[in-house]
């Protein structure tokens, strides 16, 4: 029986160390990807995934108000408001969404 407890002590001995590793890896790692950039968090994903669809929607937006009026460039700020929130209204849709409208009225001063 005493060589059954001797044993048991070197094993967890030899094992120790392992542990160790496995729990620091555990809590460093993610700690590390983080930091790294490695990481998305779904909040950030969510952001990048809207903010593509508003570009690309104010693309829209544009594109048809340049072809009712070609020259947006010389309209002032309320008129270039007023002409993207005509056009920012998507299909589907009954009102224009802010952000795509106020992203809509930048590309047309441009």
């Amino acid at each position: 029986m005493a060589l059954t407890s001797k044993n048991t002590v070197s094993a967890w001995e030899s094992a120790k160390p392992k542990v160790m590793y496995l729990v620091i890896g555990l809590i460093a790692g993610p700690i590390v990807t983080n930091i790294a950039g490695w990481q998305v968090l779904s909040g950030t994903a969510r952001d990048r995934v809207q903010a593509s669809v508003v570009e690309q929607q104010a693309t829209f937006c544009a594109a048809n108000a340049h072809i009712a009026m070609p020259d947006t460039s010389k309209l002032d700020y309320t008129a270039r408001n007023e002409l993207a929130k005509k056009w920012a209204v998507m299909p589907g849709t009954t009102t224009a969404e802010s952000d795509v409208a106020d992203a809509c009225a930048r590309k047309l001063a441009s």
